[in-house]
């Protein structure tokens, strides 16, 4: 065995490295992430779970009769699967947990066209303004193979937000879509609620929640604000 080792040039006394090979897809990832995120790891078992079905569910380019001779063998990208909904206090780690499911899903070797945006930046940047096409933006973000959006519910609410969100959602939701959705608000009252309490519901509407229930699996964080702990 040592000779044959000795013939492929390993030494099997070598001590193995610290870090693990370099990834490029995770290191193009890593530029993108905010500095907050970019060593955020998959705790949650739940959201590690989600995270090895859309890996699993992952396919190369090659693997269409349609397209032949685009891509190479075993060349993997996201291309559909169900999505996710963390919800839970101020502080609970829900941003975090999404950006580990995107570091984790790049590391998986996949090929992960994703974009990431608040609620309320979303709505901010469909306002219509001189030289932009609000129409576009939304139909490229509607088609990204993997969304993050955070903080649904924290932006103040409206008729037109709640139709921007339903476009989304709806579109995303019928071509089962990857999306990481996440809330500081429960989707629904449930008991103990108290009345005064808002939820979900109460801001984007029946048609929303609706979309979200039938695409996403829902993970519930809770505990102390991770930033109030860090501070």
């Amino acid at each position: 065995m040592r000779r044959k080792l000795a013939e492929r040039g390993i030494d099997p006394t070598a001590p193995v490295a610290d870090t693990p090979e370099a990834i490029p897809a995770l290191e193009a990832a890593q530029l993108r992430i905010p500095r907050d995120y970019r060593q955020a790891q998959v705790e949650h078992p739940a959201v590690a779970e989600w995270v090895h079905s859309i890996a699993g569910s992952a396919v190369g380019h090659a693997a269409s009769p349609l397209i032949p001779h685009w891509g190479t063998p075993g060349q993997r990208e996201i291309t559909h699967g169900r999505s996710l909904l963390l919800w839970g206090s101020t502080g609970a780690g829900k941003t975090h947990q999404a950006y580990a499911a995107i570091r984790a899903l790049t590391a998986a070797g996949c090929g992960v066209r994703w974009h990431a945006t608040t609620a309320a930046d979303l709505y901010g940047e469909m306002r219509a303004r001189s030289g932009s096409d609000p129409e576009y933006l939304l139909r490229r973000i509607v088609r990204m193979p993997l969304l993050l959006l955070d903080d649904l519910g924290a932006a103040k609410s409206s008729e037109w937000t709640e139709e921007i969100t339903y476009r989304l959602l709806n579109w995303r939701a019928q071509n089962h879509l990857p999306t990481i959705v996440t809330s500081n608000l429960p989707p629904v009252r449930m008991p103990g609620t108290g009345s005064g309490t808002p939820v979900l519901r109460d801001k984007v509407g029946d048609r929303v929640l609706s979309r979200l229930s039938g695409m996403c699996t829902p993970v519930h964080l809770d505990g102390p604000d991770r930033r109030f702990r860090a501070a």
